[in-house]
């Protein structure tokens, strides 16, 4: 196949996944690390009937806004999209593609989109780093690489609350100087919101290790070298399971984790909000001028970081969570409140309550995954037809398409936030208030 030439590219608007668009030869150009306006020399790495992907060779024309990254390691790792951009055009950015992905799926809102930001930089109260050995034996860590497989070594990470990275690289020195009996992929670090508590998961991708190896010991004797905050260490398979087998562990299973007025239990691997920064006020902007009353429901609940809030304000609060990471600390957060957990799927959950026709609730927030809501569960949403709907969103896209699915049944939107829970990337957070119409 003959390679294109390179082209000379002008860049018209950011779009969701950290590109920006051009067009050339009557096909949409997708180019990362570039921002709006600016005229680009690259090269297309791959090409397609309708589009086509290139990769900057130089700027041309650069950007006002254009400016130094915080990070030498961005453009070659893949956890950042924006750093080349200041923080105000950034947040710039994620309005427009919200606000564009929204009336692209035919969700119509007139009003003007809040806007809820915070410092931008050591946000991140949880990483997840690949571990690598050089030709000399010593460990490395890695995050994924831009576009690819490839893992890159990380000397630092802006976007990493301190106490991280620091602990990733003292878990990296020890592993140098101790042999591993259990060939240890990677490492997840999580710490709360003071950095006083850190829990630390090593994942190992063999299944048959040496009956003879004292892995216990071994986990022990990491867990001593680390600073006294490192409340607990568990090294389990790496085979994405929800229920992975745990091969040792020493210290705590969980840390505590001050948000918005209460101590809330989170337990290794389970979900939490990621910006250590942003809780509080996030909190806020779900709950800002929610009603009081008889029933509330609190839908893909994690450890209860709404239903705990709720439990002040209404009469019954359900709580609803499948994963077995989080139900032992969702119990325990709405321990001696009007809270209960109830351990289903959501679509579970919504089928049996249409099924027994129970009350309808006052209120219900849903905070899904990416993949969002779906058809089924909008259906049953709509059928259920509570007066007020919260919908939590990390991604633009799955959301315009339940937003459609609720507003042109059931429910008109009130309001939108756009949360930007993950600055320097691409990423986005959105709080949408529905309202029965």
């Amino acid at each position: 196949m003959k390679a294109e030439p390179n082209q000379t590219l002008v860049l018209e608007k950011a779009v969701y996944g950290g590109d920006c668009l051009a067009h050339a030869g009557g096909k949409a150009v997708f180019v990362p690390l570039a921002l709006p306006g600016e005229t680009v020399a690259a090269h297309i790495t791959e090409s397609k009937r309708s589009f086509a992907k290139a990769e900057v060779d130089s700027v041309l024309v650069s950007s006002p806004d254009r400016v130094e990254p915080d990070c030498p390691h961005f453009g070659g790792c893949g956890g950042c999209h924006y750093q080349h951009g200041a923080y105000p055009v950034q947040l710039e950015l994620k309005q427009q593609i919200l606000r564009e992905t929204l009336t692209r799926a035919g969700v119509n809102f007139a009003g003007t989109i809040g806007q809820l930001s915070g410092p931008a930089w050591e946000y991140r109260n949880r990483i997840r780093l690949a571990l690598t050995s050089d030709d000399a034996g010593r460990v490395k860590v890695n995050y994924r690489g831009r576009r690819s497989h490839d893992l890159i070594p990380i000397s630092r990470c802006p976007i990493a609350s301190p106490i991280l990275f620091d602990v990733a690289q003292r878990v990296a020195a020890w592993l140098t100087a101790n042999d591993e009996p259990a060939q240890i992929s990677e490492i997840e670090l999580f710490t709360n919101d003071d950095q006083s508590q850190l829990l630390l998961t090593l994942f190992s991708e063999s299944n048959r290790l040496d009956p003879a190896s004292n892995l216990q010991g071994w986990l022990e004797g990491l867990h001593a070298a680390l600073p006294p905050l490192a409340a607990g260490l568990r090294l389990q398979l790496s085979d994405g399971s929800l229920t992975p087998q745990i091969l040792a562990s020493s210290g705590e299973t969980s840390l505590t984790y001050a948000a918005a007025g209460f101590e809330y239990q989170v337990d290794q691997g389970a979900f939490f909000q990621v910006n250590r920064w942003l809780v509080d006020d996030f909190v806020a902007c779900v709950l800002e001028g929610l009603p009081t009353g008889q029933s509330a429901w609190d839908l893909y609940a994690g450890v209860g970081l709404f239903a705990r809030q709720l439990s002040q304000r209404f009469a019954e609060v359900t709580a609803v969570e499948s994963a077995p990471a989080s139900l032992g600390a969702l119990g325990c957060n709405l321990a001696g409140t009007t809270g209960r957990a109830a351990a289903a799927t959501t679509l579970e959950f919504l089928r049996r309550n249409r099924q027994e026709r129970e009350p309808r609730p006052d209120l219900i927030i849903v905070d899904p995954p990416r993949a969002g809501l779906g058809d089924e569960t909008t259906t049953l949403l709509n059928a259920i037809a509570a007066p007020d709907l919260v919908y939590v969103s990390c991604d633009p896209t799955t959301l315009a398409r339940d937003l459609r699915a609720l507003t042109q049944e059931r429910y008109r939107i009130e309001a939108i936030t756009l949360v930007d829970m993950f600055p320097q990337t691409f990423h986005l957070e959105t709080v949408v208030r529905l309202r029965r119409s």
